[in-house]
């Protein structure tokens, strides 16, 4: 099996080298610390399994697992994050991701995910995975506003909260600036906010800046 480690944390790469050779001693293991990296080592070697950490130095939240999706086509991606929201899990599952694991499950479920993916399936925890569920049934309870959010629409609320201006994000989501103002619009009426420092403020609340 090959393995592309993604993540900017040399002990965190260290870590999920040395789980992933306790089930598979024989692995042949890349790592890169940047998105910009991993599709140098994606060209170079296509992987059989790779793990992303959503804060990189040239991309957070959704975006690096947006920018790895379009070359993978068929590889497993697993995400691993410090935000344990089911939402997110939602969001990158919907996006294409095959799995989505919080850091500090790592230890416990990473084997068990990375066999799961190499498999064919798909893995999150018993937590999100009883939340997903509880989604599709209509059990769940009551939506937060950024669970109301379209998949772009999430991205566009991450950016606006990161302090990106309209034209960055346009740059960044390959879009014009005013499908970005059209998007943001959409955001503050279905959240329920009046402007950006609303939704800034209860971004930071939901741990939803720092992933």
């Amino acid at each position: 099996m090959r393995l592309l480690i993604v993540d900017d944390h040399p002990l965190m790469r260290v870590g999920i080298s040395h789980l992933v050779r306790q089930e598979w001693p024989d692995a042949q293991i890349d790592e890169a610390p940047t998105i910009a990296e991993a599709l140098a080592r994606i060209a170079a070697a296509r992987p059989d399994l790779v793990t992303l950490d959503l804060s990189l130095p040239d991309a957070q939240g959704l975006e690096g697992a947006t920018r790895l999706l379009r070359v993978l086509q068929g590889v497993p991606l697993l995400v691993l994050s410090l935000n344990a929201e089911a939402a997110y899990a939602s969001r990158l599952l919907q996006m294409g991701a095959s799995g989505y694991l919080p850091k500090d499950r790592a230890p416990d479920e990473l084997r068990t995910a990375l066999r799961r993916l190499s498999e064919g399936g798909r893995y999150v925890t018993a937590a999100m995975a009883d939340h997903l569920l509880g989604l599709l049934s209509g059990k769940a309870p009551d939506a937060l506003p950024h669970e109301l959010l379209s998949a772009q629409e999430h991205r566009v609320m991450l950016l606006i909260a990161a302090g990106q201006t309209p034209a960055q994000i346009a740059e960044t989501m390959h879009l014009s600036v005013k499908t970005v103002g059209s998007y943001r619009a959409r955001i503050l009426e279905k959240a329920g906010w009046a402007n950006n420092t609303e939704l800034t403020k209860y971004c930071v609340q939901h741990g939803l800046t720092a992933l």
